[in-house]
């Protein structure tokens, strides 16, 4: 993209019009600063695809000018992409300790860990990348060590939020730090990236310690084992379970690789305090009185191999859930994930447990680390931006937080809804959008990064609905005749046993097709393939109204 040296570009890669993947990038000259690199995870329609993360296309193509990766906090869908990005970029990585120690994790999995370049920073710190200095401010989130970034340029100051609430009771007593919010928006801002997950919800999002308060409640009332699912990311709340387990006089134990990561991580950093001798493994728990034993594990989100999945199948080998156990389900489904999520307390309370789940003042298991509507207003009113881009969000939610940005006072023309690709230019003040740069998705599958396309998904798709049949066909070299077959396996579509007229009337239809292009004169063996195809196609077609994949294999001998 060519543009005028002294103008400042913003552009997403990732995270506009979806949840997820969030990777935005700030370009002044001759320098550019990412900010976040994160993965989503596949729907139901890309089969097999285990992980989805941003094109970065044109970063590779100016990778001379790319200064560093910035990191707003350590959530999947701002950290998950940074070990293919390593992969491609050797980039320094700038984030807190907490988020440097989560990184760490993922770079060990990849064997990255002797490359990367990871500097620690925190809210005090002052960076400068070429013509762009950077400082941050304290945010609260549902994961501790959260950033805001202000990017101060020649064109002014751009400041993106992070994942954000203002949560003014802190279970860590990290303080929003609403004075530095104010001190930047009254130096003047140019313009203003902030989250919109929450845009649509009213009012203020409750704080965390009114979860932890419930969840003390639960243990108390608890008779036998209490078994409790979080997002191991969430520290806080991790912290919350220790003190009731603490209060109640429980040993703990964890289940799930990621829990056990992220804990041993949060406590090497000095972000969680566990007692000594509180934690016990796996093994032990059946050794224990249920009274004395709380388990926190994965699987809130219904993940069919995480911890909470396999003791709601009675699959997970060490333990099991008995009747009257108390299980809580300390997080609400992200879309997507409410049918496994169901399926998995089904089958709790078929085990006889007790299951505490769902959020709100209900049950009380699960506050939003997200801002609401009065926490986002609250933000652009401190920070007073000249130009307002919502990010973070599928569409009606950026359009929701355009709405809330009029509402306080930033210009309806001031104000960009953009897609993954389109770059906001700012020159002497004025922003205007008119270029794009590549974007979209990238599939991992399994060691394959890039090379799943929409030809394979389309034929996994097909596959999956309607099964193959392979038509196996043997040739003389000489006289190019049949000597054996054709036979025919059904995969998928069609059982042999119980439809021997369906197989014989295939198998007449490819001996019929090849020897009339064989009268022809026609042997290549490519137009012999595409005839039996078409044929065998149109004719399953007609008698099942199924098109499943045909594969026809010519052996000549």
């Amino acid at each position: 993209m060519s543009t005028a040296e002294n103008t400042l570009s913003i552009f997403a890669l990732g995270g506009i019009n979806e949840i997820g993947k969030n990777m935005y990038a700030l370009q002044y000259a001759n320098d550019i600063v990412v900010i976040d690199c994160g993965s989503k995870f596949p729907d139901e329609s890309l089969l097999g695809v285990d992980l989805i993360i941003p094109d970065i296309t044109y970063l590779q193509e100016h990778k001379d000018k790319i200064r560093a990766l910035v990191v707003t906090h350590g959530h999947e869908d701002h950290i998950g992409g940074v070990p293919y990005l390593l992969k491609e970029l050797n980039i320094p990585i700038y984030a807190t300790r907490l988020t440097l120690g989560l990184i760490e994790i993922k770079l060990q999995e990849h064997g990255l860990q002797d490359l990367a370049q990871l500097f620690p920073i925190h809210s005090e710190s002052d960076i400068e990348f070429g013509e762009i200095r950077l400082s941050f401010f304290k945010t609260n989130h549902s994961i501790p060590d959260c950033l805001g970034i202000a990017f101060h340029t020649p064109e002014g100051t751009v400041v993106h939020t992070g994942d954000f609430k203002f949560d003014l009771t802190p279970v860590n007593n990290q303080y929003p730090d609403i004075h530095k919010m104010a001190k930047i928006g009254s130096n003047g801002v140019l313009a203003l990236l902030s989250e919109s997950t929450n845009a649509e919800r009213p009012g203020f999002t409750p704080s965390e310690r009114f979860v932890g308060e419930h969840i003390e409640e639960a243990f108390m009332k608890a008779h036998r084992k209490i078994f409790i699912s979080t997002f191991a990311s969430n520290v806080n709340r991790v912290q919350q379970i220790v003190n009731a387990a603490l209060k109640t006089n429980r040993k703990l134990a964890l289940l799930g690789r990621s829990m056990v990561n992220v804990v041993s991580v949060a406590m090497e950093q000095g972000y969680l305090d566990i007692p000594e001798g509180m934690l016990i493994e796996a093994n032990e728990i059946n050794q224990m009185d249920p009274e004395k034993v709380a388990i926190l594990c994965t699987g809130s989100q219904g993940e069919p191999m995480a911890a909470l999945a396999r003791l709601a199948s009675g699959s997970y080998r060490q333990v099991e859930v008995l009747p009257e156990d108390t299980v809580i389900i300390a997080a609400s489904p992200i879309p997507g994930n409410e049918r496994n999520v169901s399926r998995i307390i089904d089958n709790l309370f078929l085990l006889g447990a007790h299951v505490i789940y769902g959020s709100g003042s209900s049950t009380g298991m699960h506050v939003s680390g997200h801002a609401y509507q009065e926490e986002l207003k609250l933000m652009l009113t401190l920070m007073k931006p000249k130009y307002f881009i919502p990010i973070h969000g599928e569409f009606r939610m950026l359009h929701h937080h355009r709405l809330l940005a009029e509402s306080v006072g930033v210009k309806k023309e001031h104000i960009f809804i953009i897609n993954n690709g389109d770059i906001v230019d700012i020159h002497n003040q004025v922003a205007r959008q008119t270029r794009r740069i590549p974007a979209g998705n990238v599939y991992v599958d399994g060691l394959s990064i890039g090379n799943v396309g929409n030809i394979i998904l389309r034929d996994r798709k097909q596959l999956s609905e309607d099964g193959m049949l392979v038509i196996v066909i043997t040739l003389s070299k000489t006289e190019h005749k049949i000597i054996a077959g054709p036979d025919t396996i059904s995969r998928g579509f069609i059982y042999g046993r119980e439809s021997e007229d369906l197989m014989k009337e295939i198998n007449q239809l490819v001996v019929t097709t090849i020897t009339s292009l064989q009268k022809s004169n026609i042997s290549q063996w490519s137009i012999l393939k595409r005839d039996v195809k078409e044929k065998l196609g149109q004719f399953l077609y007609s008698r099942t109204k199924r098109r499943p994949m045909i594969l026809p294999i010519i052996i000549e001998v």
